[in-house]
Formats: C-alpha cells, sequence, structure tokens
C-alpha cells in the first residue's frame, strides 16, 4: 500500500489491503450513537476493531477519540462498551484520557456541561513507544523529607532527604480549546461536521511513535491526524468513506505541502 495517501471508501475494505502487523499508531474519531449514520453510510464498528487489531504492529497502539450520545435522558454508555470490545479482541487498555474542551459550548439541560471525550490508548501488547509529554513542576529543586511506604500507605522505612524534579509527566487529562483558530487554522478543515483540535492528533503522534513510523486513521474526515503526522516526520495511510470529506482533507494537505516548500 503507498504511503503519504488519503484513500477514498470504505475502511473496513481498504484496511483489508494493509499488511498484518504494519501500523505503528492509529490516531482516530470515530462515528459513534446518533452520528452512526456517517454522510449517508453505516459503521461497522466490530469489524473494523478487528482490523485495526491485525494491521496493528505488536507494542504498536490505537487512540481511539470517542464520547456518548446522551438519548431518552441517559448517556449510552456507547464508549465504554467499545472498549471492552476492544479488550475482548486482544487490545490492553492502557491508559482512558480525557480530551476536555476549555471553551465548549454552554447548553440548557439538568446536568452539567459535557466538556470532554475519551481518548482511549489501546495497545497490541506492550507498548513499543512512549515518549512522554513534560511539564515544569511547582516546586522543582526544593529540598523535601518521604518515607517508603507499603501499599496501605504505613510507613515501612525510615525518612530520607529528596529533592522535587524539575519536571514530571503530562497528566492524563488534556485540555485544548476548540473553534475557529484554536482547532485549527484552516478554514476548509471546518466544513467537516467533527474535527478535532491539531494539537490533539499531534500529542499523541509524538507519544507513541518516532520518526519515519506509519501512522494511520481509518476514519481521516478533514485530514487532521495526516496533516499532522506529515509535520512531525512521519508516514500516513488515511481512509475516508465520504468523497466530499475525502477532497477537503486532500487540499488540505496539499495547502500544507505547498506552505512547507515555500517556507
Amino acid at each position: 500500500m503507498e504511503l503519504n495517501k488519503i484513500y477514498q471508501g470504505d475502511c473496513l475494505s481498504v484496511l483489508k489491503d494493509i499488511n498484518d502487523n504494519y501500523i505503528d499508531l492509529t490516531v482516530t474519531s470515530p462515528p459513534y450513537d446518533n452520528l452512526r449514520t456517517y454522510n449517508g453510510f453505516t459503521f461497522d464498528f466490530e469489524n473494523i476493531a478487528k482490523e485495526l487489531y491485525r494491521v496493528t504492529k505488536i507494542g504498536g497502539v490505537v487512540v481511539w477519540v470517542v464520547g456518548d450520545a446522551t438519548i431518552n435522558g441517559s448517556e449510552t454508555g456507547t464508549s465504554f462498551k467499545q472498549a471492552l470490545y476492544f479488550k475482548d479482541i486482544g487490545f490492553n487498555l492502557h491508559d482512558t484520557m480525557i480530551y476536555k474542551k476549555i471553551n465548549y459550548i454552554p447548553l440548557t439541560h439538568k446536568r452539567y456541561e459535557q466538556a470532554f471525550e475519551y481518548m482511549f490508548i489501546f495497545s497490541k501488547g506492550k507498548i513499543k513507544t512512549f515518549n512522554p509529554i513534560k511539564e515544569n513542576t511547582i516546586y522543582g529543586g526544593r529540598a523535601i523529607t518521604r518515607s517508603n511506604r507499603y501499599e496501605n500507605h504505613a510507613v515501612r522505612g525510615r525518612k530520607f532527604k529528596a529533592s522535587v524534579n524539575s519536571e514530571k509527566y503530562r497528566c492524563n487529562v488534556w485540555e485544548y480549546k476548540i473553534g475557529t483558530g484554536c482547532t485549527t487554522k484552516d478554514k476548509i478543515a471546518f466544513e467537516h461536521p467533527a474535527i478535532f483540535p491539531e494539537k490533539l492528533a499531534e500529542d499523541h503522534i509524538l507519544s507513541w511513535s518516532n520518526k519515519n513510523d506509519i501512522i494511520l486513521d481509518p476514519m481521516c474526515g478533514s485530514g487532521t491526524t495526516c496533516k499532522m503526522a506529515l509535520k512531525n516526520n512521519r508516514n500516513f495511510i488515511g481512509i475516508e468513506l465520504s468523497q466530499e470529506y475525502c477532497d477537503i482533507a486532500n487540499k488540505r494537505i496539499k495547502e500544507y505541502t505547498q506552505q512547507l516548500k515555500l517556507a
């Protein structure tokens, strides 16, 4: 299969053309619940999940960004059902992360505002690549007194002096602004009804892959994952069912490539 190309077609069919154990990282956000009919097409989750397991390398990762609709006063729980299915077919649920929208749109309803989606991190066996994003600690360099403790928190050893590290791993709740000028500066991308922030895709690509790895988005929509893979010196394979959205993604990639040539 040719790399750095967006394929128009049903992802289940196109995925069958990808060799076993070929993909280093998948970053995608599927349609769900009342969005299951996608521009007139249906979404065969179970078989897509099985194909993702087949094409993912041992040690590879699938990032599955998904949320739940509220129907008849109840959240559907589809996200959790999907996570458990991924486990049933062989994936490890490595982490349950949160994508928090800083400037979410307020709604009028009898519940707190919906400001997040899940980012399930599935691995095929033990994760091969982890490049942690770090941030500064508040008390970096300060001396503190610590104690060794058992799992029940009882002290098991003498107290000792230690210093606070200057950096720590970012937590698993990632916050991003959304909307015009925040999700992306590519105006054409907003012709797609559901796009996630470029920075979100980029942060996952940097975390779970290395340069020249192969990044897949089987439901690539406006092409965000593909663009961020290209930006960070990775190869990509995009698959998009809708010709309309495929055209948007291709135009976006083309414009970004032209910008690189001019830089």
